[in-house]
């Protein structure tokens, strides 16, 4: 049945005694209305796609669509298929098309395990918090410029400014992947202002390293005071000295080899360990039963949590705004007061780009100002002037 379809035609409509019926469009071909056995009415358009076959595309319900903008849809729609398109297979492609979550999942299985424990373990706290909730069900091919600048915004407004801008980085990384996989062709994370960082440089000074070796002393887990102990005289991170093997150290050499699979730098980095180093190693050797591999040995694997031992130690010690990665910098820190050259600083931390090593550079000037202070005052027969160190205690 044909005739001119208008608003008043598909609602006279009569109601078949089951299936659907549909009445055709006179001025558009193809282009129909039609009305099922529960009273349910739309637009649709019949066409054949570039093979041949026969389809059938519903526009939209009446009243939602007026006829007047179905017939225009359906116009639109007649044009795209002339030039090649299938409505209805690309729409049943978009309904399949990867979500963000997918894209979450994929990455983890594949990009994740190449990265170190801890970086997984950040990585996927950042999904489950930050990404998925806000755009895990968006099609990946649908996400735009302004989602992820929007959720990078939403994150800076709590405070958390480093955790947005880590945010958008895992998503530049995905969507980065994204395009290799075929997924889609732009990356929208790409020219989201980041906040503005500032690297942290906070140091033990004297009187908070005595405090704190005194309650690492009493602190009732030894091995996890050890940890701190190894990590304050070796300048290592704290995931080697935790995954730390008797394997890898040799005692006579006085040399701890680090695998590359525990490094940051993801290459071998042989430190040589200091005195106090390797009798904190020889003692602790003394006291393992000898079953594990693991220098610090948790079950059948090495320990992993300590960051409860270490706010009851600042606590005890009375030392605030300190972590356990500010050890390390500690351990640069007497370094470069110690005159120690930058190239020497940044092969015992094992950085790979001088820059990363710059930081420490200020520290050196504290026993430079010193010694030029006295020369000054043997050339002008006056008291040397007091020294007041460079390096402060603050972020």
């Amino acid at each position: 049945m044909s005739e001119r379809i208008t608003d008043q035609v598909v609602k006279k409509l009569d109601v078949p005694p089951k299936g659907n019926r549909i009445v055709y469009d006179t001025e558009v071909k193809g282009f129909g209305a039609r009305i099922t056995a529960k009273g349910a009415r739309s637009f649709i358009l019949n066409y054949r796609n570039k093979r041949g076959s026969e389809r059938r595309y519903t526009i939209g319900r009446f009243p939602d669509w007026g006829t007047t903008a179905a017939r225009n849809r359906a116009k639109e729609l007649k044009r795209a298929i002339d030039v090649g398109h299938d409505p209805l297979a690309e729409r049943a492609g978009a309904r399949d098309a990867p979500s963000v979550r997918d894209l979450c999942e994929r990455f983890d299985e594949e990009h994740l395990p190449k990265l170190r424990k801890a970086s997984q373990r950040d990585y996927r706290a950042v999904i489950k918090n930050n990404i998925e909730p806000a755009l895990g069900k968006l099609p990946v091919a649908e996400v735009e410029f302004s989602d992820i600048d929007g959720l990078h915004r939403k994150i800076t407004k709590t405070g958390a400014t480093y955790q947005a801008n880590r945010t958008v980085a895992i998503l530049s990384k995905m969507f980065s992947l994204a395009i290799r996989w075929g997924w889609i062709e732009r990356n929208p994370a790409k020219g989201i202002e980041r906040n503005q960082e500032s690297k942290r440089h906070r140091y033990l000074s004297g009187d908070e390293m005595l405090r704190l070796t005194k309650a690492l002393d009493e602190h009732e887990d030894q091995q996890a005071s050890n940890i701190f102990r190894m990590l304050l005289l070796t300048g290592a991170r704290r995931g080697e000295v935790q995954s730390a093997r008797w394997d890898q150290f040799d005692m006579e050499a006085g040399v701890w080899t680090k695998p590359g699979s525990t490094t940051k730098q993801k290459t071998v980095h042989r430190a040589p360990l200091s005195a106090p180093a390797r009798q904190l190693l020889s003692e602790i050797r003394s006291m393992s039963d000898g079953n594990s591999a693991f220098v610090f040995p948790s079950g059948q694997n090495h320990r992993v949590e300590v960051k409860r031992n270490w706010a009851a130690i600042c606590k005890a010690a009375e030392i605030e705004d300190i972590r356990i990665h500010d050890l390390r910098h500690s351990y640069a820190s007497l370094l470069a007061s110690g005159g120690a050259s930058l190239p020497v600083i940044g092969a015992l931390l094992g950085h790979s780009q001088p820059a990363t090593t710059a930081r420490y550079a200020h520290l050196m000037d504290d026993p430079l100002r010193a010694a030029t202070e006295s020369v000054g005052a043997i050339i002008t027969g006056g008291e040397s002037a007091d020294i007041v160190p460079l390096r402060k205690n603050k972020k």
